[in-house]
């Protein structure tokens, strides 16, 4: 069982934080990384050319070691889910009247790139809606998949709540009809379980400042075999085979580095982000997802128990992921009056929809949770 681990942050002791689905706080590991890139920008001379590449290879071989896939070439850091979204559009051709599979308000930046594909071949973007009974929502997703489906896209985890979509069946729904399977991990990899091996997705893209900790502006993402031989969306030197000899920069190479590589952004050796977001990973490493479920769990239970009492419900957590999830407003409470009373006790979480979006890790506990149920209740006796 993992322990709570405040210390290992700079967060203020008189403040609760369920919010890292919006923003990771730094691990103090991770800030002073990022103070001492700072501070060599001052000194460039100091700096060998094999800091735009060596670098780099190491933080792909730590996400590739995150994700369970044992060939970093199939990783590449990018600087956006959205960057990493718009490298599969660019490589996939659709036929009239094909469809795009998503669930019901799903992030926008799983959804705008396949609007515009769908647009450009006319396609249909299918979209799955939240049933009235969570536990429905895979076999709806499943039944969704049928010989017109050419993609599927979809999170992990469900971003707003929480709820766990059943990867490893929606994979081989895909492979019956030879459609392929896109997932965007930024709400649970690195949190929850996950295995490339295990669910073999053609592509995963993930943000960065989330659940992995590093700073905002940095992402990853897995190609698989599929985008082996694709075109990015971009044209920089250091995506090219052999950038890594730079006298040679202007003997133009029209081969791209194998694999996942060729979709890497241009000034992908950013070094204050690089330091930053290695630092970040190799404390992720530490945490097994298992155990943080566990400690999630444990730290939430029973308020969450004690909510679901007076209106404020959330879904069984046989459905839900443990790091995030979201808790129903009772149709009474006035949303903007809560909103204002959390934030006056330095609560901090999301809002979406008729939900609280709370996200813990491990530099919650559980005193945390008797406050926010502490202030819930009393939001409902008045």
């Amino acid at each position: 069982m993992l322990k709570p681990a405040k210390e290992l942050f700079n967060l203020p002791e008189d403040i609760v934080y369920l919010n890292t689905a919006s923003f990771s706080p730094a691990f103090q590991s991770v800030e002073t990384a990022g103070i001492e890139a700072v501070k060599r920008k001052s000194n460039p001379q100091l700096k060998p050319s094999s800091d735009l590449f060596e670098p780099v290879t190491r933080l792909r071989k730590l996400f590739a070691t995150i994700i369970d896939e044992d060939d970093y070439n199939r990783v590449v850091t990018i600087p956006s889910v959205s960057y990493g979204m718009a490298n599969v559009a660019n490589n996939i051709s659709l036929k009239a009247n094909d469809e795009i599979v998503i669930v019901e308000e799903q992030f926008p930046s799983n959804y705008y790139a396949w609007e515009e594909i769908a647009n450009t071949y006319n396609a249909k973007i299918v979209t799955v809606k939240q049933p009235e009974a969570p536990e429905d929502w895979n076999a709806n997703i499943l039944s969704a998949i049928n010989p017109k489906t050419a993609l599927v896209a979809i999170g992990q985890i469900h971003w707003a709540n929480g709820i766990i979509f059943d990867l490893k069946a929606i994979r081989q729904a895909t492979l019956k009809y030879n459609a392929l399977f896109v997932i965007d991990g930024s709400q649970s990899i690195g949190a929850l379980p996950f295995s490339v091996k295990d669910i073999q997705p053609d592509a995963l893209v993930c943000a960065g400042y989330k659940w992995l900790f590093g700073p905002y502006g940095c992402a990853y993402a897995y190609y698989g075999p599929y985008f082996d031989n694709g075109k990015p969306i971009e044209q920089n030197w250091t995506n090219r085979l052999n950038s890594e000899y730079l006298a040679g920069l202007t003997k133009y190479e029209s081969n791209y580095k194998p694999k996942a590589s060729r979709y890497a952004v241009g000034e992908s050796g950013s070094f204050i982000y690089v330091k930053m977001q290695t630092a970040a990973l190799n404390e992720i490493s530490k945490i097994d997802p298992i155990y943080l479920q566990e400690y999630c769990n444990s730290i939430s239970e029973d308020s969450l128990e004690k909510l679901n009492g007076f209106g404020f419900e959330s879904s069984d957590k046989s459905l839900r992921a443990k790091h995030l999830f979201g808790i129903k407003i009772p149709e009474h409470i006035n949303k903007d009056e809560l909103k204002a009373k959390l934030e006056a006790n330095h609560i901090y979480l999301s809002f979406r929809g008729d939900y609280m979006r709370v996200s813990c890790h491990i530099f919650n506990t559980k005193a945390d949770f008797d406050v926010l149920y502490d202030i819930l209740k009393r939001s409902v006796n008045g």
